[in-house]
């Protein structure tokens, strides 16, 4: 089961389940959001698709108008953005250090002068699954912000003056709230942009958190239950309507060299995220960059992912950098 959030034209909060038919939502009964569902799910020992079920009705959306319409939401979010934490790990998956490893370079040459970002590669091969109860080696781990930095499906990805690229990440996000016992739950996992800033990135590899810090992505739709081994799907740039670069990108555990488990334990190992009621959005990284492929995007350009069993693509444009601001006074 696959669901929604949107908002309905007087500005109602809505859930939905995608029905047989790919373009059909179900609207959940008595349930203005998907945090509340899962929090009742959470606390009360039972399943989030079972509360779902349980709450499906016979009125329904059609999915593809309120993506038109732009009424669609993050496929999850919480009402307090300081309570809802954005962060993820990379250099996760089986391709993933050849385009950063190449960023960070820098005219080393041998098996001696190895970048950090190919060691910490090669940490995850050799210790990134460990077996049921083991602990595995950890992963690099970002802060990516709190839910002030997510654009709902359709909406602009907007870029601060003082930002040198915007560049997308085609990712899987992990997504959980804490019980009020402060044990971590699954809620699901979608489609997600990460998004960064690869050329602040690429001047010196420490900044890592500053190139981070940009707005993100995810949804439109969230998948109940354990992803896919294997995950393919295409991430593409378009340029007035024409597809300026497309390429495949691999995820699922199959693709991967950490185990979701392992990358949810060094997140959560640590108490400060697993404070009851909160809300967290993880990017389980990525192998394919258009930046990699020397695109250099512009305002206006649109980023699309997709990948089958995750619903409709993420789709949002890139929107016209934020002025920058003068230098920020501290009083």
């Amino acid at each position: 089961m696959r669901l929604v959030q949107f908002e309905t034209l007087d500005r109602q909060r809505k859930v939905g389940a995608v029905d047989r038919d790919e373009c059909v939502l179900r609207i959940v009964r008595n349930a203005e959001s998907v945090y509340e569902i899962a929090m009742e799910a959470a606390d009360s020992g039972r399943t989030l698709l079972d509360c779902v079920r349980e709450r499906l009705s016979d009125e329904t959306e059609r999915l593809n108008v309120l993506l038109e319409q732009r009424r669609v939401l993050p496929p999850v979010d919480y009402p307090d953005p300081a309570r809802w934490w954005i962060t993820g790990t990379g250099l996760t998956h089986l391709g993933s250090a050849s385009a950063r490893n190449a960023m960070h370079m820098a005219g080393q040459t041998g098996e001696s002068s190895l970048t950090d970002s190919m060691k910490m590669f090669r940490l995850g091969i050799e210790g990134g699954k460990p077996g049921v109860g083991e602990t595995g080696v950890q992963p690099e781990w970002f802060y990516k912000g709190d839910g002030t930095c997510v654009a709902a499906p359709e909406l602009p990805l907007r870029v601060p003056g003082f930002g040198l690229d915007a560049s997308e990440e085609p990712e899987m996000v992990g997504i959980y709230v804490i019980a009020k016992t402060g044990v971590p739950c699954r809620v699901g996992f979608a489609l997600g942009n990460e998004f960064s800033d690869h050329v602040m990135e690429r001047q010196n590899y420490l900044y890592l958190a500053h190139s981070k810090l940009r707005p993100c992505s995810f949804g439109p739709e969230l998948l109940l239950g354990e992803p896919p081994e294997d995950i393919r799907g295409h991430s593409r740039v378009v340029r007035e309507g024409r597809t300026l670069w497309e390429d495949e990108f691999l995820t699922g555990e199959a693709n991967m060299s950490h185990s979701i488990r392992n990358l949810e334990h060094h997140h959560f190992k640590y108490p400060m995220f697993r404070r009851p009621g909160d809300l967290h959005c993880h990017f389980f990284g990525t192998a394919t960059l258009s930046f990699a492929a020397g695109i250099r995007t512009q305002p206006g350009d649109v980023f699309e992912i997709s990948a089958e069993g995750f619903g409709a693509p993420l789709r949002n444009p890139l929107e016209v950098f934020v002025p920058q601001a003068p230098c920020v006074r501290v009083l």
